[in-house]
């Protein structure tokens, strides 16, 4: 519990109704989830406006309201804050709420449309392996010292984020590593928060159904650099040609990284196989159980961080080269006749591209590839042709299937997919809605040493359909096929 005038401290409000001596017992921006002398934070979001909740929130015992519009009713018992954005609020009174358990242990934000997962699940796992208490904020999972904490968001709010941040603090972590999604700095999810170090991996075509431009996904990102203070590092990818542009108004110290162009830390491709990654890195040799192009920039990523993070170099190349990445990330498994079962959590063009390039570069030669794709509902509608192009280009054979279609017809985007198919290509894709079919089918067509990859879910385990989730996992269906083909 804390005194209202605690937690709005450095909030600028133009308006105070009431007294700040108010003792507050919590801070909700959900009228569900108030409790008798919380602090309620209206933000108009994209589904509602919590300004139309403010008498529920009253009346369920709201013992202060911060809002950008005064109700045309306001009681004198309650006390009423009045800001220019309550969602830039929400962040810093949440912050004050749990006394910014973010300056209390070395928080880093990771950054891109692909390799957020991977780079802070490794620098998670590289920083136990070095004997450090940590916590870890991904899209996969939230974990505190090995305690798993689902994660419903990439980056979770405001309230939620400093809260978990708090138990890490609690827990003795030293550091946590955190995904940084562009909805979450557009949307001020971080507001508040104190950041050690920011990485940039990449930036491609995703989320423009919410951006709506490439400009403004490119300045969301942005944005989370321009804020990170001088006391921290800010590292970005400069073979991507977005990776200098992130560090133009930035006061954190400026370090890259890459493979291609003249970096703080380089790394260079000796050899790329199923079996893995052989680096040189700062002119170490070093054998990565990680596969691809793609992971040996995110394995270069999370050794300059390491090392901006004053471990030591040996340490972090000794721990490195035994870890393997997030869950849902080129995970395969190989069937007893030997066709090589891929699942990854590609769900963007690059994303695509990416894995399927890597499936080219290390594939023997003779192999067919065979792509079961999807594209999710009620996202970036723009994207899915340019998914489907993609996989005919890099695939000997292409079926178009549902992803997680939410609450639109799944027929419908795989027609929206079928228009990126070249006329050349028709005959080697086909259309199948279920998914379990779709990868039964891609399973049954593929021959010894064929290559089955199934692309877009990865880690999750389930489908939404209409709004509802069954369980459905990738993995578990290739193994059930795999395991049907060896009876």
């Amino acid at each position: 519990m804390k005194y209202l005038s605690e937690i709005i401290e450095g909030l600028a409000f133009t308006e105070l109704q009431g007294s700040a001596d108010t003792e507050i017992t919590a801070v909700v921006f959900d009228s569900r989830k108030v409790i008798p002398g919380c602090l309620f934070v209206a933000i108009k979001g994209t589904l509602s406006d919590g300004h139309d909740y403010i008498d529920q929130a009253v009346h369920g015992g709201a013992a202060a309201v911060i809002c950008e519009d005064l109700p045309a009713r306001v009681t004198g018992e309650v006390d009423f804050l009045m800001v220019a954005d309550s969602a830039i609020a929400l962040g810093i009174v949440a912050a004050n709420f749990y006394d910014h358990p973010s300056a209390k242990l070395k928080l880093v934000g990771i950054t891109g449309t692909n390799g957020k997962t991977t780079i802070a699940t490794l620098l998670y796992k590289l920083f136990r392996d070095l004997g450090y208490k940590c916590g870890l904020i991904s899209t996969v999972e939230n974990q505190i010292n090995g305690q798993v904490i689902p994660a419903t968001h990439t980056t979770p709010d405001p309230v939620e984020l400093n809260k978990l941040i708090d138990e890490m603090v609690a827990q003795g972590c030293d550091y946590c590593f955190m995904e940084v999604s562009s909805h979450a700095i557009a949307q001020h999810r971080i507001q508040g928060l104190k950041f050690a170090g920011g990485i940039f991996s990449n930036l491609t075509h995703d989320h423009l159904d919410y951006h709506k431009t490439f400009d403004s996904y490119l300045k969301a990102k942005k944005a989370f650099f321009d804020e990170l203070p001088a006391n921290a590092f800010a590292l970005t990818n400069s073979d991507d040609k977005n990776g200098n542009i992130m560090l133009q108004n930035t006061k954190a110290h400026k370090k890259t990284y890459g493979l291609k162009s003249m970096t703080d830390y380089k790394a260079r491709i000796l050899e790329n196989q199923f079996e893995g990654l052989l680096l040189q890195i700062d002119n170490e040799e070093v054998w990565f159980k990680m596969v691809g192009t793609f992971n040996a920039y995110n394995l270069l990523a999370v050794y300059a961080a390491a090392m901006l993070l004053d471990q030591d170099k040996a340490k972090i190349l000794t721990s490195l080269s035994k870890l393997t990445g997030a869950r849902g990330r080129f995970d395969y498994i190989i069937s007893p006749n030997k066709i090589i079962g891929i699942v990854d959590y590609a769900h963007s063009p690059d994303a695509v591209q990416n894995i399927l390039s890597t499936i080219h570069d290390i594939r023997k030669g003779s192999e067919k590839v065979t792509t079961v794709i999807g594209c999710g509902g009620n996202r970036d509608k723009t994207k899915r042709p340019i998914m489907a192009k993609t996989a005919c280009e890099w695939s000997d054979r292409v079926i178009l299937t549902s992803d997680n279609p939410r609450n639109e017809d799944p027929a419908q985007i795989i027609k929206d997919m079928e228009e990126g198919v070249d006329p050349a290509f028709k005959r080697y894709t086909v259309s199948i809605i279920d998914r379990r079919e779709a990868i039964k089918t891609a399973c049954m067509l593929a021959k010894p040493g064929d290559i089955v990859l199934i692309a877009g879910k990865g880690h999750e385990k389930y489908q939404e359909v209409n709004g509802v989730k069954t369980h459905f996992d990738d993995m578990e269906e290739l193994v059930e096929q795999f395991k049907l083909m060896s009876n």
